[in-house]
């Protein structure tokens, strides 16, 4: 039946073979082109995408924190006891927080009151008014006036330069 079939067609699939050879021909030599024209493009590409996966790769491995883990073992009589601590991430140099003591002079010297210092310690944090106002359960145009207040006795315009200053002079940790 087959062999009946292509003794009939021998002619049609003859053509259809040299013409799928002619085709594959003509796009290697394509491709053959579009690669020795291009070379420069296609080697620059690879060495984009090897530096982007490289980029990343470094990424990964050096924002992984430091885990320190200690196990001790201790044998006592017909009791044998594992203490396994916590993983304890270790801080990078930054000093904690409860050790700060504002600048009193300083406080006393700006005038700040109570609640602008709280907003801007908040503002430190990196709180939107609205959030701050979220926080401290008053109005966003409260938070506004507390704001503008600040800057005046800062003398700043904005509230990094706030938040820069208020740092500087040892008011915010």
């Amino acid at each position: 039946m087959i062999f009946g079939f292509i003794s009939r067609h021998r002619l049609a699939i003859l053509y259809g073979v040299s013409l799928a050879i002619l085709l594959f021909l003509l796009k290697w030599l394509e491709w053959k082109f579009i690669v020795f024209t291009h070379s420069f493009e296609l080697y620059a590409g690879a060495i984009a995408i090897l530096f982007t996966g490289l980029g990343i790769w470094l990424a990964l491995k050096l924002t992984k924190p430091r885990v320190e883990t200690r196990i001790e073992t201790r044998v006592e009589t017909r009791v044998e006891t594992v203490i396994v601590e916590k993983e304890v991430y270790i801080n990078s140099g930054l000093t904690e927080t409860a050790e700060f003591v504002p600048n009193e002079k300083e406080l006393e010297k700006l005038g700040l009151s109570k609640r602008e210092l709280e907003v801007l310690q908040l503002m430190s944090a990196g709180l939107s008014n609205q959030e701050i106002a979220d926080k401290l359960f008053v109005s966003l145009n409260t938070i506004k006036t507390h704001s503008s207040k600040l800057f005046e006795k800062m003398d700043v315009k904005r509230r990094t330069q706030a938040v820069e200053m208020a740092k500087r002079l040892s008011i915010i940790p």
